[in-house]
């Protein structure tokens, strides 16, 4: 569902100015037996076939004409099934098509290759097998997106024919064989999407003549050899993916010359030698990964120069030598690793001044010396693992201040003294082990902390100790069982699993979500009931809800009908009450940061609950809020993949994007982008039209305007100005007191009125 960094120019911010000209107009007589022929190829593809009484197949769901011919279709997740016929190739005007998400199979026709008009193509989140050679026709492509399909064989040289080609994505397949050296034709390319395939060979040289690439993501493959030093070419980059490979050699003095490149991730891999001092010339990298490679040497003291670090990955290499004083100057990190290498030397006292770290290892090294008192001001501090070292002296009292902390490992050093009595209200793993000289007990720590009326073994019983037959899906961080308890009363658990487990992200994530919803409750907030945090097990217990996601509700018919505009009109109020109140009546306020419809959960009753907390973020009036990039594709805001600072503007910008997509019944991609453009096409658009098909117009004057209420909220939660969105709490006011600001029928409004409406117009001073 997410990603630890997401590239930081989404694909969505790189095609939002492909825009088709020419407005929507009512094809004539003149060209008859063209159009004729039109609808009868759109009739042969089977996806319209419930609509063969409508004889305007401009009038056809997901289907935009200009002059009465087809430009664009866009059937983004209606789960459309079955092979593409060729007849598609038969709608030679056709600009724009998208039939993303759905459960297409088979190859992609021969007669593709005559959609010679073609801009924009996305057949991803599909089963398709192959990529036609007619492709190779398609030379007005200027985005390609084939990703998550089932794609063998090699990448075909051909594709070097897509010479207007800026945003290609061939990535979660399974291609193998070298990346083709005719890639070095597409120098228009932005962004290069290759990863979690099975390509070998070497990075071809020609890759680094792409000039204006922005984002280059080859990770997850089975590449080879070194990283050339003409990587330095690629001086637009902002985001670099090379991890999960098997590269060596070491990593080039030239990477210093990148400086745009805010996220740099060459992790697990077999490059050796040390980091090169250059990298401190990347000042505005948010994040780096070195993480499991040979690297020797020591960190370098010029690394305090990356003042926008975020995130730092040094972790399982064979670095020596202190902690770099300089490291203290890193004042945005969030993250730091450094466990699994050679340090030795003490923890500087300075660490303190880490005011927004959230996640601290420096475990399995040679450190020595006392824990610094300082760490008592690391009050963000969620996980601190110092184990496996050889550290002295007591546990600092101080170290009680660190009220966010959950887990806590001081096991395998020296240490000796009481054990702060503290501690044991304030965390919920805490391991001491091998530390001779401790004495003391905490009381309260048990393997397993859940509800009083949930025990350890019920949960074990129920499930048949985590049984496949009682998985109902997966999350962001891992599996979810049903389980019927001896009370009768049926929860969910979300389990991490042990590979999860071991991986920093994840574990950080788990944790977090219990930091957020031990503490906060909110009637549309979902319900913690208890935890395990055993090293061997760690789960959560959370109240079940029967109709599982939105997103799901949304994407099978049967249910999307069920969710009829009542229960769709409640749904968005009860999440705009529960965002009100995480950041107007929590103190500090909570962003959740990763708003979506996959993260909105259903009862029984189709009332919304938000869900999924492993990403929320406190927000802090001290510090910058700077952070990684986590949430959905297409639902983060504009403004935080450029400025990587997180404020409570970033779940507007979100709750704006599922408002649309409750009303639409999908995601709101292609609606987003003709509204950020500008484009006189937005003009042409009627609300009725952009309303969930499977639903009957609302009849009731009531319910139309409430259609249209929520359409107003979502256009002005989706300005580009972050001032000018407003807040959650004026959404859920407005909310408590609906007016409708039109009184038309829906076919008779259209989205520019509700766009330009002056609702929340005044508000653009409200933070």
């Amino acid at each position: 569902m997410k990603s630890y960094f997401y590239t930081s120019i989404p694909t969505f911010f790189l095609l939002s100015t492909i825009v088709l000209t020419g407005g929507i107009t009512r094809a004539t007589n003149d060209d008859s037996q063209w159009l004729a022929a039109e609808a009868k190829a759109l009739m042969k593809t089977g996806w319209w076939s419930n609509h063969r009484r409508v004889e305007d197949h401009c009038m056809w769901p997901g289907i935009r004409c200009n002059a009465g011919s087809v430009v664009e279709i866009d059937l983004s997740g209606h789960g459309l099934n079955g092979s593409i016929t060729p007849q598609i190739g038969e709608l030679s005007k056709l600009k724009y098509l998208n039939l993303s998400w759905n459960k297409l199979l088979g190859e992609l026709p021969y007669s593709i290759g005559n959609l010679t008009q073609l801009a924009v193509l996305d057949v991803s989140y599909n089963y398709i097998q192959s990529i036609p050679k007619a492709i190779q026709k398609m030379e007005n492509l200027v985005s390609l997106n084939l990703s998550w399909n089932s794609l063998t064989g090699k990448l075909p040289s051909s594709i070097g024919n897509l010479t207007q080609l800026v945003d290609l994505d061939l990535s979660n397949n399974w291609l193998v064989g070298p990346i083709p050296s005719s890639v070095s034709n597409l120098t228009n390319l932005a962004s290069l999407y290759l990863q979690s395939n099975k390509l070998n060979g070497s990075i071809p040289q020609e890759i680094w003549r792409l000039r204006n690439l922005v984002a280059l993501d080859l990770s997850s493959n089975r590449l080879v050899g070194p990283i050339s030093s003409s990587v330095s070419n690629l001086t637009n980059l902002a985001s670099l993916y090379l991890q999960s490979n098997k590269l060596n050699g070491s990593i080039p003095q030239e990477i210093g010359r990148l400086k745009n490149l805010v996220a740099l991730d060459l992790s697990s891999n077999w490059l050796v030698g040390p980091i090169p001092s250059s990298v401190s010339y990347l000042t505005n990298l948010a994040a780096l990964f070195l993480q499991r490679n040979q690297l020797n040497g020591s960190i370098p003291q010029e690394i305090g120069r990356l003042r926008k670090l975020v995130a730092l990955d040094l972790s399982s290499n064979m670095l020596v030598g202190p902690i770099p004083s300089s490291v203290i100057y890193l004042a945005d990190l969030a993250s730091l690793f450094l466990q699994r290498n050679q340090l030795n030397g003490s923890i500087p006292q300075e660490i303190g001044r880490l005011r927004n770290l959230v996640s601290f290892d420096l475990s399995f090294n040679s450190l020595v010396g006392p824990i610094p008192s300082s760490v008592s001001y690391l009050t963000n501090l969620v996980s601190l693992f110092l184990q496996n070292n050889q550290l002295n002296g007591s546990i600092p009292q101080e170290i009680g201040r660190l009220t966010n902390l959950v887990a806590l490992d001081l096991s395998f050093n020296r240490l000796s003294g009481h054990i702060p009595s503290s501690l044991g209200q304030l965390t919920y793993s805490v391991t001491f082990y091998h530390n001779k000289g401790l004495c003391g007990s905490i009381q309260g720590f048990l393997p397993c902390a859940s509800s009083p009326t949930i025990a350890f073994e019920d949960i074990i019983r129920a499930t048949e100790d985590f049984d496949i037959k009682y998985c109902i899906g997966t999350g962001g961080y891992g599996s979810v069982y049903r389980a019927v308890l001896p009370s009768g009363k049926v929860v969910a658990l979300k389990k991490l699993h042990r590979l999860e487990a071991e991986q920093p992200a994840y574990d950080t994530s788990f944790r977090n979500e219990i930091k957020f919803l031990t503490e906060i409750r909110h009637k549309n907030i979902v319900k913690l009931h208890g935890f395990c945090l055993h090293n061997r097990c760690m789960f959560l217990i959370y109240e079940y809800m029967e109709k599982g996601s939105l997103f799901y509700a949304l994407s099978i018919d049967e249910e999307a009908v069920e969710l009829d505009w009542t229960k769709r009109v409640n749904i968005v109020k009860g999440v705009a009450h529960a965002l009100s109140y995480m950041h107007h009546d929590c103190n500090p306020p909570i962003v959740h940061r990763d708003i979506s419809s996959n993260n909105i959960l259903l009862n029984s009753e189709m009332e919304a609950f938000i869900a999924d907390f492993g990403t929320a973020r406190l927000l802090n009036p001290d510090t910058s809020n700077r952070t990684v990039i986590v949430g959905t594709y297409g639902y983060i805001a504009p403004e935080f993949a450029y400025s990587l600072i997180v404020t409570e503007k970033c779940d507007v910008y979100s709750f704006g994007v599922l408002a649309l997509e409750v009303l639409m019944g999908k995601h709101p991609g292609e609606l987003l982008s003709t509204l950020s453009s500008s484009s006189s096409r937005v003009q042409n658009f009627m609300l009725n039209e952009i309303l969930d098909p499977r639903l009957s117009t609302p009849r009731s004057r009531k319910m139309a305007g409430d259609i249209a209420f929520i359409a107003v909220i979502a256009f002005a939660c989706l300005r580009a100005r972050p001032k000018a969105r407003p807040t959650m709490k004026l959404v859920s006011q407005e909310f408590l007191h609906i007016n409708s600001p039109v009184a038309m029928p829906l076919h008779e409004i259209s989205l520019i009125e509700l766009k330009n409406h002056e609702m929340f117009m005044s508000d653009e001073n409200h933070k």
